[in-house]
């Protein structure tokens, strides 16, 4: 079973720098392009009313100045992750994924 460590090496691995947060308090001086991560949900499969499954779920944002970064076209690719949304705030354009680990 993967735990969030192999995830976060993944994460850094595809971005391609150490750049990679969890939950990062504010005052965190973020260093750009980076991906910001933390736990969001799980799935739980049930059979005879037991969970025989459990898999967490992670909300990954991908930050960069660059509107044109091939950041998140890496980490779409990524199993078992999925876009939501994207929006540009302060300058910097955010990319949320799902992904279950």
């Amino acid at each position: 079973m993967a735990d969030r460590l192999d995830l976060e090496s993944l994460l850094r691995s595809t971005l391609g720098s150490n750049n990679v947060y969890f939950q990062p308090p504010p005052s965190v001086q973020m260093v750009y392009p980076c991906i910001v991560y933390h736990r969001s949900t799980a799935n739980t499969r049930f059979a005879n009313n037991y969970p025989y499954s459990y898999e967490k779920a992670y909300q990954i944002t991908v930050m960069d100045r660059n509107p044109d970064s091939i950041v998140p076209d890496k980490i779409a690719a990524l199993p078992k992750c999925v876009f939501n949304t994207h929006f540009t705030k302060d300058g910097l354009n955010h990319d949320v994924f799902s992904i279950f680990f």
